[in-house]
């Protein structure tokens, strides 16, 4: 499998959508559509629950929450949060495994701190999500990464993990549901890999931002679930399943029954590491318990709903464009990776020049593999209204029509 080398611990998905959206011409009077980025809240038809908006509310007008919170988090957010996490495990969280982060994405740089020492490495999926390589090049953390392979539902190559793990290897990444590619694990999966992690003694971090957004044969199963045989770190937010990434409200919560995450030692640099970075607003957390409490299960069918129809509609349509190859339907999450096929293009040398001349002619914005750790494939977000989906992909066909070789007739 091609991939993109290190160049994933330079680059940032904000930041190479940022320069494609410079790419698109002024000159084009057509709307810009991006499905580059993983914010639904950019198409109206994906919006909160109304509990979330009046537990906000709520909790602004009561004047109680205007001030500091504990570092930690308030503690009834750190027990709404461990009872709403442990109804999928085996055994009960406590709020003091909880710890409270300005979205997913604080709590990956919490995990990642808080096992860095010298010489350190830590195993991620290739393709993955950037920002793991990112947070581990400021911590001075080697990246390993291991495939995911697509023919096989985009499962972790666990004989890879077993060649790439040593005694330096503090943690190997698992997301699930994935991004970028749309698979949600099984349990018989997920067991294997946790009896490979147990085997080489590593913690599991467990990225499921994306948790219960599963819509194909396999259901959401949290990594948790097997903490009485390696430690979990399970990392996760509001942001994707109730659609309020712009609150930035995460959590970091060690799914860790046998306590080697709860030393004094331990417990005290976490503290330390959310003494220094803070967390999210304070009258955000506060109404965190109502709506992980009130939230009717309608709104959640309503968003799996959607995600479903938009994945089929957007594998449809990759169908019909000739450089496109989708090797597996998306179960979860909200984006696929799709295998481009170059030598049937012209004036296309890969992924990232694809991108910038897509966005260039068609003003339609999808994110060059490469950003994620494969080179020559995509990563296209189908989180959108069915119109605009469909508007942008029909886009992509006249593009790759537009830039078909024509084979030369044989006399």
């Amino acid at each position: 499998m091609e991939n993109g080398g290190d160049t994933a611990s330079t680059v940032t998905i904000k930041g190479i959508l940022g320069l494609l959206m410079a790419n698109v011409s002024d000159k084009e009077e057509r709307r810009l559509i991006s499905l580059g980025m993983g914010d639904p809240t950019a198409f109206s038809c994906f919006h909160t629950a109304a509990v979330a908006e009046d537990s906000v509310v709520e909790s602004i007008r009561s004047r109680c929450f205007n001030g500091y919170a504990p570092t930690v988090g308030l503690p009834q957010t750190r027990l709404a949060i461990a009872g709403y996490l442990s109804r999928n495990l085996p055994y009960k969280l406590l709020s003091d495994d909880v710890y409270v982060t300005s979205g997913c994405t604080q709590a990956i740089e919490l995990a990642l701190s808080i096992l860095a020492r010298p010489g350190a490495n830590i195993l991620v999926p290739r393709p993955g999500f950037p920002i793991y390589e990112l947070c581990a090049a400021f911590r001075h953390i080697e990246i390993r990464r291991y495939d995911l392979l697509p023919e096989n539902g985009w499962e972790v190559d666990l004989k890879a993990v077993e060649a790439l793990a040593d005694s330096k290897t503090v943690a190997m990444v698992i997301i699930n549901p994935g991004n970028p590619c749309g698979n949600v694990y099984s349990y018989q999966h997920l067991k294997k890999i946790a009896e490979t992690a147990q085997r080489l003694k590593l913690p599991v971090i467990a990225d499921e931002v994306y948790g219960h957004l599963a819509f194909g044969d396999n259901p959401f199963i949290p990594m948790g679930v097997f903490g009485s045989s390696v430690t979990v770190l399970t990392l996760g937010s509001l942001s994707k399943r109730w659609m309020v990434p712009g609150w930035r409200l995460g959590w970091f919560v060690t799914c860790d029954p046998n306590g080697f995450f709860k030393t004094p030692k331990t417990v005290e640099r976490i503290k330390k590491y959310c003494d220094i970075c803070g967390g999210p607003a304070t009258f955000i957390q506060a109404a965190v318990p109502r709506i992980l409490e009130q939230t009717e299960e309608i709104f959640h069918k309503r968003t799996i709903s959607m995600l479903k129809q938009a994945a089929d509609l957007c594998c449809k349509k990759i169908k019909e464009i000739p450089c496109m190859t989708c090797p597996q339907k998306p179960q979860g999450s909200m984006a696929l990776m799709v295998k481009l096929n170059l030598s049937k293009v012209n004036d296309i040398t890969d992924d990232i020049d694809f991108c910038f001349k897509l966005a260039q002619e068609e003003s339609v914005i999808i994110l060059p593999g490469l950003t994620v750790g494969l080179k020559n494939w995509v990563r296209i977000t189908f989180a959108a209204d069915p119109a605009s989906l469909e508007e942008a992909l029909d886009r992509v066909k006249s593009f790759a029509q537009r830039h078909t070789k024509k084979l030369i007739e044989q006399c």
